[in-house]
């Protein structure tokens, strides 16, 4: 099966758009599943301590034309567990922490350790593929190593039968997004082309 994985959208319409039109065209029978900061928090993680019953509208950025775009099961990212604790609303409970599909486990990433420059430490996982976000940086894992490769949008990569962990890039600012092949155990990181004026 093929699946089309997003993150890290955080309330941008024109990049959200951009990807999913790229999907339609590139991807067109791939099941399309989030990766989690679909919304942007507007309050600072020191901030989202002291403040609690924030209105939605003063917590996030939501606009009808963004939501518009979400037809897609997701997972939740810090951003809405965020949003969540400074409003107390229940809306993005919802969302599940993980999901798992044929061969792999998705999570959004903020639940593991990050140093500080910005390189996970995974924690165990079962299934042999983990595709996540956060960083807003694509790249592939193995043993809790970025692999010294140099990705090439739109060129699928034949896993090994080991464990590897996939970050599927973001949404926002790069327009990256990654496809999944789970019946030839590919994965394909995918970049929208820039346009040419």
């Amino acid at each position: 099966m093929l699946y089309a994985l997003l993150g890290d959208l955080h309330s941008n319409i024109e990049d959200t758009k951009a990807v999913l039109a790229h999907i339609q065209q590139t991807a067109e029978e791939a099941k399309i599943i989030g990766l989690g900061d679909l919304y942007e928090c507007t309050v600072s993680k020191k901030k989202a301590q002291t403040i609690s019953g924030l209105p939605l509208q003063k917590a996030a950025i939501i606009e009808r034309e963004f939501e518009k775009l979400l037809t897609f099961p997701s997972i939740r990212g810090n951003q809405e567990e965020r949003i969540t604790q400074v409003t107390g609303i229940e809306r993005f409970k919802a969302l599940p922490e993980t999901i798992e599909i044929d061969g792999a486990t998705l999570m959004h990433g903020h639940q593991f350790q990050w140093n500080v420059s910005w390189q996970p430490t995974f924690p165990p996982f079962q299934k042999s593929l983990f595709f996540f976000g956060h960083s807003h940086e694509s790249g592939l894992y193995h043993q809790q190593k970025k692999l010294p490769i140099r990705i090439r949008f739109g060129q699928p990569i034949v896993l090994q039968d080991k464990q590897y962990g996939v970050n599927v890039g973001s949404v926002i600012n790069h327009r990256e997004w990654c496809l999944y092949d789970s019946q030839k155990r590919t994965v394909t990181f995918m970049c929208v082309p820039p346009i040419n004026l």
